[in-house]
């Protein structure tokens, strides 16, 4: 494995408990997966591949974290997410880690991935559920039919823009500002943000 002294003299800046810690991970990865480099991002340690990034470590005060850029497309349930970066919890010791040929198989693995060029599906968006207006809006727009009409043709993410405009309102003064911008705009058919909008 192509390495880098940075990674050196992170390793012996790390406190002591970290130590060895590093060193067994660092030194795992590179009989795992030979072709990896090892860099610094973001202040700690990474192991590369092709230019993308198989997995990383970091040192703390107390824990050390370990971690795959493809996460449980890497690990399955075998090492669920924890209250810690990566996927393997608060590492204090050698010994909180999974045993080094489970671990060998998902760094081999997480390299497949990369070199299969295989892109991890993305999550999909919950859609949210429909926003309720608040009682003064309801009736402003029952003496506005031109502006009701408006709102009502609006899709759901326009008409929560209003809603959370007029709602997101510390003061009652600025509620009844932003109630009455909102009736004037919705009559002129415009939405919240209609000013930013290109033309």
């Amino acid at each position: 494995m192509k390495s880098d002294p940075r990674i050196d003299a992170y390793i012996d800046r790390a406190a002591p408990f970290a130590r060895p810690v590093l060193a067994h991970l660092r030194d795992l990865v590179g009989k795992s997966c030979p072709e990896a480099e090892e860099t610094i991002k973001w202040g700690f340690p990474h192991f590369v591949l092709g230019g993308a990034i198989l997995c990383s470590m970091a040192a703390f005060k107390a824990h050390v974290a370990f971690g795959f850029w493809q996460n449980r497309r890497v690990t399955g349930e075998q090492a669920p997410e924890k209250d810690a970066m990566g996927q393997f919890g608060r590492i204090a010791a050698i010994a909180d880690l999974p045993d080094p040929a489970l671990l060998g198989d998902m760094i081999a693995r997480a390299a497949r991935l990369i070199e299969s060029g295989e892109k991890a599906p993305r999550p999909l968006k919950h859609a949210r559920p429909p926003v309720e207006p608040p009682a003064d809006l309801i009736a402003a727009l029952g003496a506005s039919p031109r502006a009701a009409a408006t709102f009502e043709g609006f899709p759901p993410g326009q008409r929560r823009e209003y809603v959370e405009w007029i709602t997101g309102a510390k003061r009652e003064e600025t509620r009844r500002k932003r109630l009455d911008t909102t009736i004037a705009q919705l009559e002129e058919g415009k939405r919240l943000n209609w000013k930013y909008e290109r033309g």
